[in-house]
């Protein structure tokens, strides 16, 4: 189960009864108990108010609902323009998931803001001849979710082939390509790499967790460094 179908799961577990200890959770999500400790501490980071302690048990307070939804035209222009180009430059993953957010957008709102939806005239077409940019993201974006290393062979601009062993962090998008933002282990420093020059990737079931500072803000700061311009 991916990290965040399992922190979705995790809140709705804990709606069903008072309390529920860390090891009824566990069993519940297939993972193990320290699991439990850290996605409860990082939904309590995010805001969701969940009581409770490790060795007592947790609840989610009565009357926890996700707000409701309000747009401006704008934001509304914005959403329908940025689902229409993952739909063109996503995987197909991630495209179904694009069509499946405007279909529940537009079913929850009022029929002035429908309306605005409907007719908005941005469009992100994805052209035959740029078709190898649409790259399969998915593995790549589910090992940055679960923070799971990943191998594969690449090829550099040359052709030149390497075997790369990485940590990847983030994914990026630059109109023409995607780029990985990883730490690489043959290097031993940060790097990125085109998912469309990689093959045979495999995603690794060694974990690992930013403790020990090798995350994508320490891969901002160093492109920042080297290039000397602001990326966010």
């Amino acid at each position: 189960m991916r990290r965040a179908d399992r922190l979705f799961h995790l809140v709705q577990l804990l709606r069903t009864r008072r309390f529920r200890t860390a090891g009824a959770l566990a069993a519940e999500l297939e993972v193990s108990v320290r699991t439990v400790y850290r996605d409860v501490q990082d939904l309590q980071a995010r805001g969701v108010p969940i009581e409770g302690e490790a060795g007592v048990g947790y609840r989610l307070l009565k009357g926890f609902e996700l707000p409701p939804l309000t747009f401006r035209e704008e934001e509304l222009e914005a959403l329908v323009l940025g689902a229409r180009m993952v739909q063109a430059w996503g995987d197909a993953e991630l495209a179904s998931a694009a069509r499946s957010v405007l279909t529940k957008v537009e079913n929850v709102l009022p029929e002035p803001l429908r309306e605005v939806l409907l007719r908005a005239a941005l469009f992100a077409p994805a052209f035959p001849a740029l078709q190898q940019v649409r790259a399969d993201l998915k593995p790549l974006r589910h090992a940055i979710s679960d923070r799971h290393k990943v191998r594969f062979g690449y090829a550099r601009a040359d052709g030149t082939p390497s075997e790369r062993t990485v940590r990847p962090l983030g994914l990026y998008f630059w109109g023409d390509r995607w780029s990985l933002a990883s730490y690489c282990e043959l290097r031993q420093d940060f790097r990125n790499f085109r998912p469309d020059r990689m093959r045979e990737l495999q995603v690794l079931p060694e974990t690992f967790d930013g403790s020990d500072g090798i995350d994508l803000d320490a891969f901002v700061r160093a492109m920042q460094s080297e290039h000397e311009v602001p990326l966010e």
